[in-house]
């Protein structure tokens, strides 16, 4: 059974370098965890320098919910503990040994299980944090049950990894970590896939769930648009989501009894001598990826798309939830005059230059503004890449001026920050709109805690 959404509003940014569909090992050898990468998480470290740890050792636990543990991706020993301002806790780093030695939690009989034993092991195994909420995009809270259960396999960001690629041959494990899904909630279990492309057996053969098909320009990939087709949020509700690669892992923790943190991760990018995926786990460092095998210019590094990703330095670590590494040129130049030239073979989304003219042209494109930060102007551009029945300007300055009352009336549970970032590429007052909707779902999230 399945249900097909065509989302219309949105906007494809198409780039070159797209990662090409074959998978070498990475061999990394450092890793990291990032606490910030865990909205709302207030670290409480466990371990110190020197210590050794196996798969699943525990690093540190949230101060606030002190059930909630993340642990070591890898063994080896604890590198360093980095912090920042004010002793923040910016990243645990892991040199790992290459033996893989893991924690035995202990394999299970799936169809058994109850609810509370598999929360429990999910916890102190530390992968629950794969699992997150909405609203607010923090890690889920075990102690609520959510409405339903959302697994995003549908990606239309800039050069998005390949799920078909990165989940073939593994059905036995993906349909375990479903399995284990369908007894987190009393609702349903929603696998959402690409319309188009979506071919593989792993997907489409899945059992125990809802299967629904989206199409469209981004975001329609987006767990938002997802669900504000299929099963809305109201104030109130609780949705919790995750991606393939999550499923698996959860799949893996009770057919194998341990943290089998491995990842697929693409290298993409304009600046990419030779995109591919890389076989790793989570938290590695990207230095093998890009050791002679990007441009020479000054590039930017960043950890997830070029919309929404966090940037990283060339010996950075990938982010806990990333399946891409994107590499592209950085934007420290000034034009003169360059909004007099006619701008051939620069994107646009208006008419503005004649990129219109092409819209099939993949671009090489860099962290440029093009401009100034400067007052909000009345475009009426934003409705053309929102696909929700939301007023995105009016929203943004509910959050500015922080109107709690307005920012529920005007949807603020339905979206996330990520939703906002094609608005953030063609908006013309050059402002940081995610990191005002994040502030705006912080405060949402504290003042209702």
């Amino acid at each position: 059974m399945s249900t097909n959404f065509i989302i219309k509003k949105g906007l494809d940014i198409k780039l070159i370098g797209e990662a090409e569909k074959t998978i070498v090992d990475l061999n990394a050898e450092k890793f990291a965890i990032k606490p910030p990468n865990f909205i709302g998480c207030f670290p409480k470290v466990m371990v110190k320098e020197g210590d050794s740890v196996k798969v699943g050792t525990p690093l540190y636990f949230d101060k606030y919910r002190d059930n909630i543990i993340f642990t070591s991706p890898v063994s080896g020993k604890v590198d360093a503990i980095k912090r920042g301002a004010k002793r923040r806790l910016l990243e645990i780093i892991i040199d790992s040994d290459g033996k893989d030695e893991a924690i035995d939690f202990g394999v299970s009989k799936i169809n058994e299980l109850k609810r509370d034993y598999v929360i429990d092991k999910l916890l102190k195994s530390g992968v629950w944090p794969l699992i997150r909420q909405r609203p607010y995009s923090v890690v889920a809270n075990p102690e609520e049950t959510p409405k339903a259960i959302f697994v995003a396999a549908y990606d239309t960001s800039p050069l998005s990894p390949d799920y078909d690629l990165i989940v073939h041959g593994q059905g036995e494990a993906f349909q375990a970590g479903l399995d284990i899904l369908t007894k987190l909630t009393e609702g349903k279990v929603h696998l959402n896939v690409d319309a188009n492309r979506t071919t593989s057996k792993v997907f489409l053969n899945s059992k125990n769930v809802q299967i629904n098909t989206f199409s469209g320009p981004h975001p329609s990939g987006n767990v938002s648009v997802h669900i504000s087709k299929v099963d809305p949020i109201n104030k109130g509700d609780i949705i919790w989501y995750l991606y393939p690669q999550d499923v698996l892992t959860i799949g893996k923790l009770f057919l194998e009894g341990r943290f089998n943190s491995t990842r697929v991760v693409a290298l993409a990018g304009s600046e990419v001598k030779n995109p591919k995926y890389f076989k790793t786990y989570i938290g590695a460092s990207i230095s093998n990826m890009v050791k002679d095998n990007v441009s020479e210019y000054d590039n930017r590094y960043i950890s997830g798309n070029v919309l929404t990703g966090e940037k990283i330095e060339k010996d950075g670590f990938v982010g806990f939830y990333d399946s891409v590494v994107t590499v592209i040129p950085e934007g420290n130049y000034h034009e003169f005059f360059g909004w007099l030239a006619p701008g051939f073979g620069k994107f646009s989304f208006s008419k503005t230059f004649t990129s219109w003219l092409t819209p099939n042209k993949k671009y090489r494109l860099d962290t440029n503004l093009h401009g100034g930060e400067r007052a909000y102007v009345m475009t009426g551009k934003f409705e053309k890449v929102f696909p929700f029945d939301i007023y995105p300007l009016q929203l943004i300055k509910a959050v500015l001026v922080e109107d709690i009352d307005q920012m529920e009336n005007l949807g603020i549970y339905e979206i996330d920050h990520e939703d906002f970032a094609l608005c953030e590429v063609i908006d013309t007052s050059k402002t940081e709109i995610q990191s005002i909707i994040r502030k705006g779902l912080d405060l949402m999230r504290i003042e209702m805690s």
